[in-house]
């Protein structure tokens, strides 16, 4: 406990200052979620505290992050779509996929898959940090103008015929379902039809303006609509506090400037009665604990929605232990990337539990922690009580916010979380790396967020793949002695030099270097078809081949299939302990290649072929 509370004077001021910055930023990700701007103050309350007690970096700081509030938005609106727009129906589904991303980061730690995840390539994470920002910005563009499509009764309106279409279809598929509908006689459903109120087409349309102006797509569609309703309260609402955001870091940055922004803006525009549009309102009292998770659980409505929570899971364990690593520079320390993984999924799940949206490791909270003092898990704990203490103290003052303030916070997150250092090296770096980024970003913009980075995954992999193909086929060559010789292409081994030269004609070496993978299978076919003629017998050097798998296994098989078919014989030397299992398992090795041809050194097997083989090519 000594330890526990051995910085507490650092670890408090650092606590309450990563606290006071993460309050902005936590209103305005509920907002942004969809969920509303309790959902992210619970978030933050319950991820800032578990994820410190539990978790494997002292100094972290945790809580709603824009990329995992990015994905959270895409699966609270489709859940929402999918429950006619209601939120309250669509819930206890939504809040279940954020347990299961919580419970599956415990396990995911537990297994001890954090280590592998700085195996992520670079291109893949810039690609995705730049379309979050993008995303972020493009789907804040209509509340900074004060814009709100599913108020816009004329925009509403244009759904209406839609609506009828969607409310009948839901009819006809309720009397599917009862067994009541006949084609051949539609009075029941005439009989419905004729008691579908004004009230319910309209609710339906306002779904479905909803829908289409959600997302980056829906938002560059909605914007000359927006452009010719600004509201211009609410515009320079927005602008103010972005300038205030940007000009106080030059004044100062002891104290935090989207706090001097969201205190000063809000101040003004309240203090002076503006007509401005506030923020949901924030319930007052401790988070209360949401049973319907439990109770209106149903596999059938999570089970298209199990791929999107691994996601969010490991989209979490990456930003968090991102963060991890920048903390490790700043304290000289070392975190423990499965703890803290373990340390997230208790904190996504309690908040889950208690309504909040998830969240990960936020880099900017946990640098202000680090430089005010913070120097153990006592820190974070200390950053989700205050937030605590402001939900229970200033619950009706925050719900006064301008909605436009969170509308500029947003703005300039959107901004700040662009990867511009991968941006900025584009022209210097392989097309390839670049081609994944944009692949990625676009994908991610304009189509959706996991399959973007799946995708983009694949690619990488793929052209790693390649590379490594690539460099092992450019490093194993199949030649004569003579061709070694007289183009210097490879250089003879040491214990080669000693080979009988009147043999050069009838004996050929292959020397394979680096592992002899699935990626190297074409490259391995052409340079079987190198063996000329003359050959009788090939010597194949495995001396540096410490792993095959079984697509080249197989290659390897048919390679030596068809020299025999040629009449050339292949002998094998210097074969690692795993080839040689692979080769054995498969039966290349006594069925194709008797044990008396795999030699363990060179010089065995020169012996042996000088005994069998007779110089066919002698020179006149």
């Amino acid at each position: 406990m000594k330890g526990f509370f051995g910085n507490l004077k650092g670890d408090a001021f650092g606590g309450l200052t990563a606290g006071i910055v993460a309050l902005p930023l936590a209103l305005a990700f509920g907002v942004s979620s969809g969920l509303g701007p309790s959902a992210g103050l619970y978030g933050a309350i319950f991820i800032s505290f578990f994820a410190a007690l539990f978790g494997g970096t002292n100094t972290q700081i945790s809580g709603p992050t824009a990329p995992m509030t990015a994905v959270s938005m895409l699966v609270i609106a489709g859940l929402i779509g999918a429950s006619n727009g209601d939120v309250n129906k669509a819930l206890p589904a939504i809040l279940t996929v954020f347990l299961l991303a919580g419970l599956m980061q415990i396990g995911i730690g537990a297994i001890g898959i954090g280590k592998y995840i700085r195996y992520i390539p670079y291109p893949v994470v810039s690609g995705f940090m730049t379309a979050i920002g993008v995303m972020i910005l493009f789907t804040q563009f209509l509340p900074a103008l004060g814009y709100y499509p599913k108020e816009d009764e004329t925009f509403v309106n244009t759904f209406k015929p839609e609506a009828e279409e969607v409310i009948l279809d839901k009819i006809l598929k309720d009397e599917a379902g009862e067994g009541i509908l006949v084609l051949e006689d539609f009075k029941e459903t005439i009989k419905r039809a004729e008691n579908i109120s004004e009230d319910e087409i309209h609710l339906e349309a306002v779904t479905l303006a909803g829908n289409a102006s959600s997302g980056v797509m829906g938002a560059i569609r909605s914007l000359p609509k927006a452009i010719s309703n600004i509201n211009y309260l609410e515009l320079i609402l927005c602008l103010v506090t972005i300038l205030i955001i940007y000009g106080f870091k030059r004044i100062t940055t002891a104290v935090p400037s989207t706090l001097i922004a969201l205190l000063a803006v809000s101040g003004v525009a309240y203090g002076f009665g503006m007509p401005y549009r506030p923020i949901e309102e924030i319930p007052s009292g401790f988070p209360k604990v949401n049973i319907s998770i439990f109770s209106d659980f149903s596999l059938e409505s999570l089970t298209p929605y199990i791929f999107t929570a691994l996601s969010l899971a490991f989209l979490g364990a990456i930003d968090s232990l991102l963060t991890s690593v920048v903390a490790d520079n700043m304290t000289k320390t070392k975190h423990n990337p499965n703890k803290e993984l373990i340390g997230q999924g208790i904190g996504n799940s309690v908040a889950a539990i208690f309504g909040g949206i998830p969240g990960a490791g936020a880099t900017i909270r946990t640098v202000v922690n680090i430089n005010a003092g913070g120097k153990t898990r006592l820190s974070g704990m200390i950053a989700g009580l205050l937030l605590l203490i402001v939900l229970l103290a200033l619950g009706p003052i925050a719900s006064q916010i301008p909605a436009s303030v969170l509308a500029g916070i947003l703005i300039t997150v959107g901004i700040g979380v662009m990867d511009y250092k991968g941006l900025k090296a584009i022209p210097s770096i392989p097309w390839v790396e670049v081609a994944i980024m944009l692949i990625v970003l676009v994908l991610s913009v304009f189509w959706d967020l996991v399959y973007a980075v799946g995708i983009g995954l694949v690619l990488a992999s793929l052209m790693f793949m390649k590379k490594m193909g690539d460099v092992t086929a450019s490093e194993s060559k199949v030649e004569s002695l003579d061709g070694f010789e007289r183009n210097n292409k490879e250089k003879l081994w040491k214990d080669e030099t000693n080979f009988p030269k009147e043999l050069k004609e009838e004996i050929f070496i292959k020397h394979l270097n680096g592992p002899v993978f699935f990626g190297f299978t074409s490259e391995l076919q052409q340079l079987a078809t190198q063996i000329p003629e003359t050959a009788s017998h090939l010597i194949l050097r495995m001396d540096k081949v410490p792993y095959m798998d079984q697509s080249g296994v197989y290659t390897l098989e048919e390679i030596i299939l068809g020299l025999e078919q040629k009449e050339i014989k292949t002998h094998i030397v210097g074969i690692q302990k795993q080839p040689l299992y692979l080769a054995k398992n498969i039966d290349i090795i006594p069925d194709l290649i008797p044990e008396s041809q795999v030699f363990d050194d060179f010089d065995s097997c020169i012996n042996y072929l000088s005994e069998k083989v007779e110089d066919q090519y002698e020179e006149e």
